[in-house]
């Protein structure tokens, strides 16, 4: 299956942006573990849409509904199954798009792969709108975590080349998003994570190290573009004896690194340090300016202008998304330990 992530459990999720409903099959958590289903309503609602000014007017509950694997709120050991019903879709708005692929999206090599049957609404299984799945497995399992003194905390590191660092960047971030889409246009950002609590020693050397399962876990969000861990591609430019962490041990014997340019990963395996990354999210393709595409059935160019509703920044929304990502990925290492 194309959208099944994890080894020690196996998330699945299934559903298109404007099909019934969404949702998600999670595998392997063990039984009794108490959900709050408050909680985990709250942190869907960071991500849902139509709650923010500065996203699409697109206004879904995203209310889950659980089909099994939870009983009482308590986890029964069976696969956790849940589905969010799409209620504010409107399929009319990509019409016009049946036979012209919208640039920077999925279509065109999604009309390839499936022979023209591909359900292009709203980018069908590409959307963005998939990413709620997504944060109901990693809601579950933050609790999961939490529990167990591990927190993964994301924010809004960047906008449009603007950093955020104070009250004042953050009020030009957001004018710069509030500009692009009075032009029609959009923007992209940087969003970073830290992941605390974690242990020295966890994950596997080469193909099965922390950093690699956490991309993978990561790039299964729409429109992310890259990830760095630590000091990322900025360590190229330094020397090792600038980008190398001494070790110390702190006032309760625990061995530590005076820095953490390592981002709390050595050679695929946690250090005990906060394990940091970045994710770069690119702007979000549809825009309202007009853009040059192909129309399949004539073979010729011609112009396109996307209608519907679309966030200017995905970065923004994707904050809860990337902590989803960062739990999941965490959980699914622990128990291989």
């Amino acid at each position: 299956m194309s959208s099944v992530f994890g080894t020690n459990i196996k998330l699945s999720v299934f559903g298109e942006s404007h099909s019934r409903e969404i949702g998600m099959t999670l595998d392997g958590i063990p039984a009794g573990e108490k959900i709050d289903l408050d909680e985990l309503q709250r942190f869907m609602e960071r991500r849902a849409p139509g709650r923010d000014p500065r996203s699409t007017a697109r206004h879904e509950d995203d209310i889950p509904e659980f089909i099994s694997g939870i009983k009482d709120g308590v986890t029964c050991g069976t696969p956790v199954t849940a589905v969010i019903r799409n209620k504010d879709v409107r399929s009319q708005d990509y019409d016009d798009m049946k036979n012209v692929p919208r640039p920077g999206h999925a279509d065109y090599p999604a009309h390839v792969k499936y022979g023209g049957n591909e359900d292009y609404r709203g980018g069908g299984h590409f959307s963005g709108r998939l990413t709620a799945p997504i944060c109901m497995a990693g809601g579950i399992i933050k609790q999961i975590l939490s529990r167990k003194g591990i927190t993964a905390e994301a924010r809004v590191d960047e906008i449009h080349g603007i950093q955020i660092t104070d009250e004042d960047s953050y009020s030009k971030a957001m004018a710069e998003i509030d500009a692009a889409r009075e032009e029609g246009d959009s923007v992209g950002g940087i969003v970073s994570c830290v992941i605390t609590g974690l242990p020295a020693g966890i994950g596997d050397p080469m193909f099965g190290g922390v950093e690699n399962v956490i991309s993978q876990a990561v790039f299964g969000i729409p429109a992310v573009k890259g990830i760095e861990f630590g000091r990322g591609f900025d360590a190229a430019r330094i020397k090792g004896s600038e980008n190398n962490d001494p070790f110390t041990v702190d006032e309760h014997g625990k061995v530590i690194t005076e820095g953490n340019n390592h981002g709390g990963v050595l050679g695929g395996l946690t250090s005990g340090m906060p394990v940091t990354f970045r994710v770069a999210f690119k702007p979000t393709p549809s825009i309202a300016k007009p853009q040059k595409t192909i129309n399949y059935e004539t073979g010729e160019q011609e112009e396109l202008v996307i209608k519907g509703r679309h966030d200017p920044c995905v970065a923004v929304r994707a904050v809860p998304v990337v902590e989803a990502a960062a739990a999941i990925a965490v959980y699914d290492l622990l128990l291989g330990r």
